[in-house]
């Protein structure tokens, strides 16, 4: 079924170029018009909902042929060349209040805060207490007796309650309310909460932010406090009117009575707590789903084409429209004559204003049009602001023999059916059995390392032989695959059918022998022209052997550093202009290298406030709204589904299940691709989303080399680290699985044990239960990229830095062992350079990559040593290592501060 994709600009217009309508034609009005005072509708509750009274200008007005009449009897008679029904989801405001009320409650000395709500829905109160001497503005779940019945437990830090209708409310009142008993003795200084629509996920804050009521008299005002304004009032509805409330001076003890309180925090002396009422204006977005259908037919008597539209959508429906000839889809204005109450819009569009239908249940139109046009172009309108399109696009009706047989299916076949006459090449048939045999030997070796009688009998390296064998059949097969993707013959192509493209598939892993570099460290930004110091530096970084370079993140960003990007599509940034970025990305491919870029998709900044004050409406040339935003993030009130990963707080969080989200950002990464060269990507907190998502991103980009990161605690036991951190790199090869293996990812599991093992000297933390490498790159090296420091972890930030003056033992660690190694910009260049340069020389001489063999040869407290490939042994630690030499010979390689590094001699 057609879906429409509809974008209501409610306040404000907010398209680009084209202003108020989609398409790159510009064929459609420009309007920086504000649409403030719609008409509205009110409930019997003070409830309003947003009805549009649309008015077409009367200049030009154009009448209609007296044949238009006999055209439309004729019409019935006509044969149906078209027809289709497309649904059609429009926004709508509905306006009510929040009502908040303190009072004194029914059980002596205690109080009670009400909060209730106008708007039909499926209401929750998520809240939370803040308690006396508290630092800063995290929530505490509250004492267990203040807690009412049906809540449920977030975590350690809220509680949800439905709100509920009351008793008293008169049938058909929508007013809903949750009461919450606290005693005033406790050590409770504030309650927070924000209201959450269950029924379309959406949270409603004050001023942007959590609503707090101040139970204390001292607390700072920051904006979002309620009652402040002190005084009598009643509920609305049929409750009736409440008593005055009786302020009185109480003595407050600084101990809670309730045990599960925080009773041991020293309280400051409270004073008076006043009751109060207050009523707080929000406005609802709901949704309703109508339909439009649209027939064409052809006239026997005159030839003409009669094209038939009628919807069941209510109000005033003008219709914007003109035809085009062929598949560029250009608009023009068609023969006259036109339908009634029709206006010519700047000679490239016409505006009709739909008639109602009898028992004004929705409007209808026809239009006469000559033979000659390939194509009908239209999309509606309702109020100043507000446009219904097709799938972000503009309607297409097909007029021509040939387009509307071309988009109808054929009759017998369904889709994506195989056509008859294509058959498959003798080249397939024979690739197909090579694979076949190959995916024979992939099932014996798998077999074979499984059956019982092998585990007993076959060794540990001939199992490991086996594993190996099996990915490197896995590779060939492929890119075997991958290479016989083919487009069919040309001959074999009518004019008019429409093929699907092939299917892209992407790796995103490279070679196998990158080494990458990032480019920059937390502070690159602050000289503006870093694109052109970083560009000054390709050279010699190619010298040292560096095959990859990471630039920082390109995008306009609210921080300087560029991981809080607003608009996608301006690359002017802190670290230089879209033309140096450019000059840059075209001198390190003249230097051999690749080029990453940082991509940040996890979360943008938005451009306007919507009703609530909610920062949450995008500009630019991605202007999203509130439906681009995660349901479940309480701060940016989304309208969008609920997060497929963890929410980061600081920004709206995007939600990637959004097709509209997705087509996007494809494009988006393709435009990167070839308006500035990169070659892949670094993906910044990949926690946020569902790695499936990036599978999608990438096969449409198709990265050279793609890696995400997925940062994650590793396990603790009373403060020391684990020495089993499977459960930790698990995460990690789960977020790479759910990516198809697309991507890889940086090891951080590798991090954190060199930490422990450097800091500690317990060296043995190297190697795991099964004598494998105890990181990423021990489970699948190919999709793990090494790293001991970057601008989070380093530079002036320093929030996990590598343990001092044990650098080099951490680089000897990744530049010899398997895995993708990336070097910080930091140790480059400073007194390390030569040390780093002459560990890449011997990777590149020995040929070491991401797939390289690897055999512990010693985990002990104070060393840890390796033999990779057979070609090159190593040790890092203050104890006593020295490589076997039997029928092979080692020679010394490096060596430097308790790290040594042999080659084996030919």
């Amino acid at each position: 079924m057609s879906t429409i994709s509809i974008e209501p600009l409610f306040h404000r217009c907010r398209m680009r170029n084209s202003s108020c309508l989609p398409g790159s034609n510009r064929s459609h009005p420009s309007s920086s018009s504000f649409y403030s005072h719609p008409n509205k509708l009110f409930s019997s509750h003070g409830r309003r909902s947003f009805f549009c009274n649309f008015k077409p200008p009367r200049p030009l007005l154009l009448r209609a042929s007296s044949t238009d009449t006999a055209i439309l009897e004729n019409s019935t008679s006509s044969d149906v060349l078209f027809n289709k029904t497309f649904p059609l989801k429009q926004t709508t405001l509905e306006e009510g209040k929040i009502f908040i009320r303190l009072d004194r409650g029914k059980k002596e000395h205690h109080w009670q805060l009400a909060v209730g709500c106008d708007i039909p829905g499926n209401w929750i109160l998520h809240w939370g207490v803040s308690y006396i001497d508290d630092v800063g503005n995290d929530w505490d779940q509250p004492p267990k007796g203040m807690i009412p019945s049906g809540s449920v437990r977030i975590k350690d830090y809220a509680v949800e309650t439905p709100l509920k209708k009351s008793s008293s409310s008169s049938a058909g009142d929508p007013f809903q309310e949750v009461k919450i008993d606290f005693d005033p003795k406790s050590a409770i200084a504030a309650i927070n909460f924000v209201l959450k629509d269950e029924e379309t996920g959406s949270w409603y804050q004050h001023r942007g932010r959590d609503f707090k009521v101040p139970l204390v008299d001292y607390l700072q005002e920051d904006g979002n406090m309620v009652g402040r304004k002190k005084g009598n009032s009643i509920w609305p509805g049929a409750l009736g009117q409440l008593s005055s409330i009786f302020i009185k001076k109480e003595s407050l003890d600084s101990k809670d009575e309730d045990s599960n309180t925080k009773s041991s925090v020293p309280v400051k002396e409270k004073k008076t707590l006043e009751g109060f009422y207050e009523e707080i204006p929000i406005a609802k977005k709901v949704d309703v789903h109508n339909s439009i259908t649209v027939s064409v037919r052809k006239c026997p008597d005159t030839a003409k084409i009669l094209l038939h539209m009628e919807t069941n959508t209510l109000g005033t429906v003008v219709v914007h429209w003109g035809v085009c000839r062929d598949d560029a889809k250009n608009w023009e204005l068609p023969a006259s004559p036109y339908p009634p109450d029709t206006v010519i819009f700047k000679d490239r569009a016409l505006r009709t204003l739909l008639q109602p239908k009898e028992g004004g249940n929705g409007s209808q139109g026809l239009f006469t049009l000559e033979e000659g046009p390939q194509g009908f172009l239209f999309v509606l309108k309702q109020c100043e602001n507000t446009w219904l399109k097709y799938m972000g696009n503009d309607f297409y009706i097909p007029l021509s023999s040939s387009s509307i047989s071309s988009a109808l299916p054929s009759s017998g076949q369904s889709a994506g059916q195989e056509t008859p006459g294509k058959s498959v090449g003798q080249s397939e048939s024979s690739l197909s059995a090579y694979t076949n045999g190959i995916i024979s030997e992939i099932r014996s070796l798998v077999s074979d390392i499984s059956s019982e009688k092998s585990l007993k009998t076959k060794t540990k390296e001939a199992q490991e032989s086996i594993l190996q064998e099996i990915e490197k059949l896995a590779a060939e097969a492929y890119g075997i695959f991958r290479s016989s993707v083919a487009a069919p013959p040309e001959e074999a192509i009518s004019e008019t059918e429409e093929l699907e493209p092939p299917v892209k598939i992407s790796s995103g892993t490279g070679t196998g022998y990158e080494i990458v570099c990032q480019g920059f460290n937390w502070e690159s930004n602050k000289s503006g022209k870093w694109y052109m110091e970083l560009k000054e530096k390709a050279e010699e970084l190619s010298s040292l052997g560096f095959t990859v370079i990471w630039l920082p993140p390109p995008t306009e960003s609210v921080s300087p550093e560029g991981y809080m990007p607003k608009d996608l599509y301006n690359l002017n940034s802190r670290y230089g202009t879209m033309d140096e970025l450019k000059e840059i990305v075209n001198k390190f491919h003249e230097v051999g290298m690749k080029v990453l870029g940082d991509a940040v998709l996890n979360h943008r900044c938005a451009h306007y406030q919507n009703q609530n004050g909610v920062w949450n409406i995008f500009g630019g040339r991605l202007n999203w709204d509130d439906r681009a935003v995660v349901a479940d993030d309480p701060h940016f009130q989304g309208r969008g589904n609920k997060s497929s990963g963890d929410n980061f707080h600081a920004a709206p969080n995007i939600d990637h299940s959004q097709d509209f989200v997705r087509k996007d950002i494809k494009e988006w990464l393709c435009w990167l691709r070839k308006e500035i060269g990169y070659d892949g990507w670094r993906l910044d907190f990949v926690r946020g989303f569902w790695g499936g998502y990036v599978k999608d991103y990438l096969d449409a980009s198709e990265p050279y080399f793609a890696v995400g990161e997925y940062w994650d605690s590793l396990s603790y036991t009373y403060g020391e680290m684990d020495h089993n951190q499977d459960a930790h790199r698990q995460r990690i090869i789960d977020w790479i699985n759910a990516t198809s293996g697309t991507a890889g990812a940086f090891d951080v599991t590798t991090k954190g044990i060199l930490h422990a093992a450097l800091e500690r000297c317990e060296y043995w933390r190297l190697s795991d239960q099964k004598g494998k490498p105890p990181g990423v790159v021990g489970w699948w090296p190919s999709r793990a990229i090494t790293f001991i420091e970057n601008h989070d972890t380093g530079s002036t930030q320093g929030h996990w830095r590598f343990p001092g003056g044990k650098e080099m033992q951490g680089y000897a660690y990744i530049l010899t062992h398997p895995g993708t190694p990336s070097v910080f910009y930091d140790h480059i260049f400073s007194h390390c350079q030569s040390e780093i340069g002459g560990l890449i020389s011997v990777r590149n001489r020995n040929k070491i990559n991401c797939r390289s063999t690897i055999k512990i040869t010693k985990a002990e407290r104070d060393v840890y040593a390796a033999i990779i490939d057979e070609k090159v042994a190593m040790k890092i630690g203050q104890g006593h290592y020295e490589p076997h030499s039997g029928s092979q010979k080692w020679s010394v390689a490096m060596e430097g501060r308790d790290y040594k590094v042999w080659e084996a001699s030919s």
